[in-house]
């Protein structure tokens, strides 16, 4: 199947003016000095940061009973990041592999496939995964990159709070708060292969305690260059807007409305071009009773629509695959303590998925309207045994349309031995849903097919084990280590009809167990000088059921390194100078190749950034990425028609004003 790329149409304008007064005040543009928050933190004050992915309520990361990493707004300014997908390498606990100038294979704890479908991602409380493959479209996640707070990364499963498909982790992407970026913020460049590259956004304060932001982006990137020399015509080009309101007016409440609005345009390697465009408005209501009782509403509407060329092949003729998915998402939590010793989290969650398609004759989805609703409650105990030590049990009930109820439990038992020092171990139990791909596929169109959807295909599972420490050991040097142990079964694999051979369909005939580590320490020798390393090691055995089959004799799903490491630095230099360089190292990729293996050959690489402050507001960097090679492979099936992703430089200017 031809790798889908999604867009939008849709207009937020209607529900901002009911929360807006009359007459907008606009404060100095000195109102908050956002270029502040890129102020390096402590380690001490790392430790401290607030993190809510692994309780879906605020808590110290140095006390957080899970494999969490925090990737902050200042590590992704200094990285010279330029979309979400460079900003999630700065993840310890993360595979990112680059496939082409727009496309990324993105995964936690192996099963990195073409369409991976096995993390949850949020923006902002709003799940971004389309039900076409239970995957996510990563060229259409953006935000303004100097907007963001942090990104959250869990490895290891979630489902217990964060429901299906956060099998093997949960990614959260956070943005500041409207009060936090007041004032106008302007950057602009270009270079190699991201050739252009504008920004744009100003906050304002329009009422008492009532604060707004909008923003606008736009950029260009060149295509890459395949292996025999020759030039894929992949190239991509997006515009993006949006704005986010916060109001504090109301004691011990805070509503926030924010939408985005982008539209794009991508050359894909197997010819035409595909168009993405799309929006979403999101409104959330939290009210705080105590430092123990609070209660939150979200509701927000999505909007997804592409159209993806589909290829000649010999079975059927070129033509445009077309999606229009409308998703309309409410949650409802409430957090309170009983008794002194139980943290009490509960919620409720409903969503509706509209999904209309315009099949191509290489690829269909019958039916081609489709209307599912997804039903769900969650209970989490957060038990306090003695002052040093807490149980958290929970779990999450869901009710989809295609599997009915899922049950994903989770306990997590937490040691605080000192201040900053967390021992944690867990075990899960978390599930992967069909989607449109495993249930409703057709390939080609109209039949008969030789790639069919199968209403028997049922849920992937994982049990998982894990363990883990997180420390500051000095005011100099923290450090974390897990290690885990999963069990999958039902994994999908794909069978061929009994006599007739075709068409051929997905089935769940895999199974399977991985084990690792996760490691990552920081030192900071010197107040002006950081150190960062990581190492993860992955070793996988996916096999076939016993009496089962699969066609791609269980190698579909596992193009994973089983070593990685990174090693970084950070420099604050005088006159205004910093220097930030990392480099990381990926182990060979075992890859399917029709049932056989292949190998994506290993690699390192360096990105680097100098950044120079001409003056207050005003900054000046030059970002160099892939600096080692010109050239080198990330993902796929190695060939002279296979993208290699380029070395890149490019320049920026900046002003906070």
């Amino acid at each position: 199947m031809t790798r889908p790329r999604p867009l939008l149409a849709f207009l937020v304008a209607g529900l901002a003016p009911g929360l807006l007064p009359l007459r907008a005040q606009v404060t100095g543009p000195a109102a908050v000095d956002d270029a502040a928050t890129y102020k390096k933190m402590s380690l001490e004050q790392l430790m401290n940061l607030d993190v809510t992915s692994v309780s879906r309520e605020p808590q110290r990361y140095a006390d957080a009973p899970a494999a969490i990493d925090v990737v902050t707004d200042e590590q992704i300014v200094r990285s010279g990041a330029t979309s979400i997908p460079e900003a999630l390498e700065l993840a310890d606990n993360l595979e990112v592999a680059q496939k082409t100038s727009h496309d990324w294979a993105i995964s936690a704890r192996g099963f990195n496939t073409e369409l991976s479908n096995k993390l949850l991602v949020l923006m902002d409380g709003r799940t971004v995964y389309t039900p076409l493959f239970s995957g996510v479209f990563w060229d259409v996640q953006d935000y303004l990159l100097a907007d963001l707070d942090r990104i959250e990364v869990i490895s290891g499963p979630g489902g217990s709070l964060w429901g299906a498909n956060a099998v093997n982790g949960v990614i959260n992407i956070t943005s500041k708060s409207a009060q936090d970026t007041q004032g106008g913020y302007l950057e602009a460049g270009g270079g190699s292969q991201l050739q252009d590259f504008f920004g744009a956004r100003y906050g304002v304060q329009v009422a008492p305690d009532v604060y707004l932001r909008v923003y606008g982006k736009y950029f260009e990137k060149d295509s890459e260059e395949l292996a025999n020399g020759q030039t894929p015509t992949d190239d991509w080009r997006m515009h993006q807007g949006g704005f986010r309101m916060d109001s504090l007016a109301v004691p011990n409440s805070t509503l926030t409305l924010q939408g985005d609005l982008y539209d794009g345009r991508e050359h894909v390697v197997s010819g035409g071009i595909a168009s993405t465009d799309g929006g979403n408005v999101l409104g959330r209501w939290t009210r705080t009773f105590s430092p123990d009782a609070d209660l939150s509403l979200q509701v927000y509407y999505d909007r997804t629509h592409l159209e993806d060329p589909i290829p000649a092949s010999a079975f059927a003729k070129a033509g445009i695959l077309v999606d229009a998915l409308d998703t309309y998402d409410l949650d409802f939590q409430d957090h309170f303590n009983l008794a002194g010793t139980h943290n009490i989290l509960w919620g409720l969650g409903y969503r509706y998925v509209r999904d209309a398609v315009g099949n191509a004759p290489g690829l269909a989805f019958y039916p081609t309207r489709l209307d599912q609703k997804l039903l769900s409650a969650f209970l989490q105990d957060e038990v306090r045994l003695r002052p040093d030590l807490r149980l958290t049990l929970g779990s999450k009930i869901e009710h989809n349309d295609y599997s009915g109820g899922e049950l994903e439990p989770s306990a997590r038992l937490a040691w605080t031995p000192a201040q900053n020092q967390t021992v944690w171990t867990a075990v899960s139990r978390a599930v992967r849903t069909p989607s449109r791909v495993d249930r409703d596929e057709d390939e080609p169109n109209p039949p008969p097919a030789v790639l069919a959807g199968q209403t028997t295909f049922s849920d992937e599972t994982v049990v998982a084990y894990e363990a883990g420490y997180r420390a500051q050991l000095s005011p100099q040097v923290s450090g974390s280590v897990s290690a885990f142990y999963n069990q999958y079964d039902h994994v999908r694999s794909l069978s061929f009809t009994p006599a007739t051979i075709l068409p051929l369909f997905f089935a769940n005939n895999l199974e399977g167990d991985t084990y690792g580590a996760e490691t990552a320490l920081s030192w900071q020798p010197l107040s002006w000088w950081r150190i960062h390393a990581s190492y993860d090691l992955l070793r996988e055995n996916i096999r076939i059921r016993p009496g089962g089959f699969d066609l791609n004799n269980a190698l579909n799903e596992n193009a994973d390194p089983v070593h990685q490491s990174s090693l970084g630095t950070s420099l604050d230099l005088p006159h205004g100078l910093t220097i930030d360089a990392r480099l990381r190292w990926i182990d060979p990729l075992r890859i399917n190749n029709n049932g056989a293996a292949a190998w994506v050959p290993g690699y390192s690489e360096l990105n680097a950034r100098i950044g120079w402050e001409v003056a207050k507001g005003w900054e000046l960097a030059l970002v160099g990425q892939n600096l080692l090679h010109r050239l080198h492979f990330e993902y796929g099936v190695p060939g002279p028609t296979e993208d290699e992703i380029e070395r890149n430089f490019y320049g920026e200017a900046s002003w906070h004003f």
